[in-house]
């Protein structure tokens, strides 16, 4: 009777045992390429220089997925049925999906704003009818600070999906201004006048070459193109101060700049 009992306990062992062992050992080598797996990761999307922020996400999101995927092998090993495990954990993922469309939409537009870069913290942009400097790229949001300093949050969905102008990634801007002078004004002295504004500025580039050619003969002036290139940061600068000093040149110079006249027509009867 005692050799009975004992050899039901050393078979009810090695039917519960061997699973849970077979179990344990999955667990701790799963672990263990998982931990290994999201270190090399982690070093790939440094080496490609993936946002910090980005790469924290991407990291705990393939962690937190292999360690699900190896809980339901685990329980596969214990001979626990895992169809209906994985069919609730599909119906779970579907009904999140559906409830954050909008969100899931703007995290995969801030993935997409991350890994391709199409503009960088202290960019100059146009986006989404919005004019500012990047202040901070988040997963969900982008912020631009305005020229008036007014804080603009865009949804990373919308942002990515529409055109983005970035107006500092080539470093440098062509300022494009129209200067106009009288009809009855020497177009080549006007020229040389405004181009001389132009090369005295330091803040100007040399190259590209600034250039002022006549653009326009419109109906009471000659009006020239006037290009100076600059800086991404002296942009402003060089609009405003090209404004300024042109028309005081023009002044110096004798050199009319019209401006619109009314002609008053009497009828006698």
């Amino acid at each position: 009777m005692e050799n009975l009992s004992f050899d039901l306990i050393i078979q009810q062992v090695i039917l519960f045992g061997l699973p849970i062992l077979k179990a344990i050992a999955i667990w701790i080598i799963g672990s263990w390429i998982i931990k290994k797996l999201t270190k090399q990761v982690d070093k790939l999307m440094d080496k490609r220089g993936y946002e910090k922020s980005l790469q924290k996400f991407l990291s705990n999101l393939l962690s937190w997925g292999l360690k699900i995927l190896l809980i339901v092998t685990i329980l596969g090993a214990l001979g626990i049925e895992t169809t209906s495990f994985a069919a609730i954990l599909a119906s779970a993922g579907l009904a999140i999906g559906l409830a954050l469309q909008g969100s899931l939409a703007n995290f995969a537009g801030g993935v997409l704003i991350m890994i391709f870069k199409p503009f960088k913290i202290g960019d100059l942009i146009e986006a989404q009818g919005e004019l500012g400097v990047v202040k901070e790229i988040e997963i969900f949001t982008t912020k631009i600070n305005s020229p008036e300093n007014k804080e603009i949050i865009i949804p990373n969905g919308t942002l990515s999906n529409g055109n983005i102008t970035n107006y500092s990634s080539e470093g440098t801007l062509r300022v494009n201004l129209t200067i106009g002078i009288g009809y009855d004004e020497d177009i080549k002295k006007a020229k040389a006048v405004l181009l001389k504004v132009l090369t005295d500025n330091p803040q100007v580039l040399s190259n590209p070459a600034p250039s002022v050619n006549v653009s326009e003969l419109a109906d009471s002036s000659v009006n020239f193109a006037v290009r100076p290139w600059a800086t991404t940061a002296d942009y402003w600068d060089v609009y405003f101060g090209t404004l300024e000093k042109c028309k005081i040149a023009l002044d110096e110079a004798g050199i009319e700049i019209p401006y619109p006249h009314s002609v008053e027509i009497r009828k006698q009867g």
